[in-house]
């Protein structure tokens, strides 16, 4: 039987209050051979057939994607491929904006960044008729409430003074955030005007610089 916690967010809402939210709490994964195994106990087709199947399937998904369309698959969802720049073009690009230059994309500077992923009503439907949920007895991890936004705030900064980037796992150190949250944290104080920290590269690349023009 699945369970499921409350969990708060790391940042209150707009009225200043602690927002909790339910949680579904994972046991695992299981991969394409177990559900392979699992549907040939009720069907006719072998494991190997299924694989087979599902590996064709994913060809063809990515193919199509490939050629500039979204892939809708009835009772399952719809793919559609997203487009990002490249981290080094991403770098210079700020680095020219910063500038007050105009930094002109390429083709050559984006890639396929990411597939996006909208699962069918069906689907959920389905998921929800079999999930009969209760309440986890295991108490979920909350980020550490040692310092204060202001404070961590001047962590990072003084941390970018002796070091030449800030990754979000070496702000998790420091303020004992977790990591959803510490990315979060960082990720506003980037977009804040006179924070004194920018950032560079994207995705699982993106790092945090020190801003001397804040």
């Amino acid at each position: 039987m699945p369970e499921y916690q409350m969990q708060e967010l790391t940042l209150p809402n707009e009225e200043g209050k602690k927002v909790t939210y339910p949680r579904i709490k994972l046991w695992g994964q299981v991969d394409l051979e177990y559900l392979a195994r699992h549907i040939n106990y009720a069907s006719s087709f072998t494991p190997g057939d299924i694989i087979g199947l599902v590996r064709a399937l994913t060809e063809s998904i990515a193919y199509e994607m490939a050629q500039g369309r979204s892939v809708k698959i009835d009772g399952l969802g719809i793919f559609t491929p997203s487009l990002g720049l490249r981290p080094q073009a991403e770098e210079q690009r700020d680095l020219r904006e910063s500038e007050g230059k105009e930094y002109r994309i390429s083709a050559a500077s984006i890639y396929l960044r990411d597939i996006n992923f909208r699962a069918d009503k069906e689907l959920i439907q389905q998921t929800g008729q079999k999930c009969h949920l209760s309440k986890s007895e295991w108490k979920a991890r909350r980020s550490s409430q040692r310092y204060t936004a202001e404070q961590r705030l001047q962590l990072a900064q003084d941390y970018l003074k002796e070091n030449p980037m800030l990754r979000v796992k070496d702000y998790c150190a420091l303020t004992g955030l977790l990591r959803n949250a510490a990315a979060s944290e960082l990720k506003r104080w980037s977009e804040t005007p006179g924070s004194g920290i920018g950032h560079m590269g994207t995705g699982s690349h993106k790092v945090y610089v020190r801003k001397e023009n804040g």
